[in-house]
């Protein structure tokens, strides 16, 4: 069931999401070769907890174990932090949210340890491009296949490929709410855009397979044939003068 939030419940959610961006930027300006992806947790929660009412939203979350998801070079999403050190041409997805007084918003960024390979600035550059031609489409009246007709489209004219088997989703009374947001499209898949929809559009796109496989932790998804991958993600409004980032 998909629900619709007023103007107070959007600007509630924004407030989560300065949070969220806040922790994000954060985290790129730390991120350096040597650096242990432990400490991107101890950084996240520090910030949260300089907010009242402010949690880090994924941390026990259907159990998972961590404040922020780190995924690195051919991990796709939900990575864990770790004493693992990152190394310079590395290239890094850090994926994080907040529930603050009620309202949750989420965001991912894919940022470069040091100088990375060309063809991984590429990839980083097209998953960031993707994400803002979904949101172009984010308007009252389109149908949500047309944010992801635009992303895959996209993603496909760089020869790239689109992760299938994760999606965006809903988002703002829950962490995940209806509607799923696919990157790519899906057939007879319709959904019409409504003034007061909240969604989180995330493409997560693949140097080369879509195909992925999850790691014996149950958790981390990887690149099945263990190229790269990098993630973005924002939340958006749909709203009457266009769609808002709340991120």
């Amino acid at each position: 069931m998909i629900s619709l939030k007023n103007q107070a419940d959007i600007e509630g959610i924004k407030k989560s999401g300065a949070i969220v961006k806040q922790v994000l930027n954060s985290l790129a300006e730390i991120t350096k070769p040597g650096f242990a992806t432990k400490n991107y947790d101890l950084k996240a929660e520090e910030i949260v907890n300089s907010y009242s009412n402010a949690k880090c939203a994924f941390k026990g979350y259907s159990g998972f174990p961590h404040s922020v998801c780190v995924s690195i070079n051919e991990e796709v999403v939900h990575g864990f932090p770790s004493d693992r050190k990152l190394h310079e041409g590395d290239i890094v997805s850090l994926d994080f949210g907040v529930l603050h007084n009620g309202y949750y918003a989420d965001s991912a960024i894919t940022v470069p340890v040091g100088v990375i390979s060309e063809k991984a600035e590429e990839l980083i550059d097209t998953t960031r491009k993707s994400l803002y031609k979904g949101i172009e489409q984010a308007k009252i009246g389109n149908d949500l296949s047309e944010i992801s007709s635009s992303i895959e489209n996209y993603v496909l004219s760089k020869n790239f490929s689109v992760v299938r088997d994760f999606v965006g989703h809903g988002v703002g009374f829950k962490l995940h709410e209806d509607p799923q947001v696919p990157n790519y499209v899906i057939k007879n898949y319709n959904v019409i855009l409504e003034e007061g929809l909240v969604i989180a559009i995330e493409p997560m796109v693949n140097e080369k397979n879509y195909k992925v496989k999850i790691k014996k932790n149950h958790w981390t998804v990887v690149t099945a044939d263990g190229s790269l991958s990098a993630h973005f993600e924002h939340t958006v409004a749909i709203m009457k003068n266009g769609p808002e980032i709340l991120t």
